[in-house]
């Protein structure tokens, strides 16, 4: 029965990963111990040295796994620009548009008081204080456009206002190359709202 152990342990710690369900980590765990032994050693190593090694920046919050990241390193950044983001797979999705040259913070997460989340949970008062150095001269509000995203960046914002700190946010609207009959009618309206 120990061999059954091990599996259903393995089933069960693919699970973990989102959208990932028992039929899929099923297959995940049969694929890689009957054609991929190697390729799960490889991904073991992996696993272990990303959760033994990598931690947060103490400018922006996002992962690195030196004491600050390469972005906030990096002296060609535009130091008056500080875009919030909710986690880092948002920032590295901004970071591949190749538009942004400013610093980020990332929240790793968002209000959402019916999960428990609050202000101190994702770091409200590091952002405040970040955004609030004198070289800042804009915050960008990045978070995405979900109930609890639009939220968060409304309390950022009235909190940043109140402070004299100039605040922006993505902008939203209809996507380039679509046709209105297919666009849903909040995207619409927003559009219509920003419009410039």
């Amino acid at each position: 029965m120990s061999d059954s152990n091990a599996l259903d342990a393995l089933i069960q710690a693919l699970r973990r990963l989102p959208g990932v369900g028992v039929k899929s980590a099923s297959r995940m765990a049969f694929h890689l111990l009957q054609h991929d032994r190697d390729g799960a050693q490889r991904l073991a190593r992996a696993l272990q040295q990303a959760t033994e090694k990598i931690g947060h920046c103490q400018r922006c919050h996002t992962f690195t796994e030196g004491l600050v990241c390469a972005t906030c390193l990096n002296p060609r950044r535009d130091l008056s620009k500080l875009c919030v983001v909710e986690t880092p797979a948002d920032q590295s999705a901004l970071e591949r548009t190749g538009a942004y040259k400013g610093l980020y913070f990332v929240l790793m997460g968002k209000l959402s008081p019916l999960d428990g989340i609050g202000p101190h949970d994702i770091g409200l008062k590091k952002l405040f204080d970040r955004a609030c150095d004198p070289q800042v001269r804009e915050v960008i509000l990045a978070t995405n456009f979900t109930a609890e995203g639009e939220a968060t960046a409304h309390v950022i914002s009235e909190a940043l206002k109140s402070r004299g700190v100039v605040v922006t946010r993505l902008a939203r609207g209809v996507p380039a190359g679509s046709e209105l009959e297919y666009v849903d009618l909040g995207t619409i309206a927003h559009a219509l709202v920003d419009r410039r």
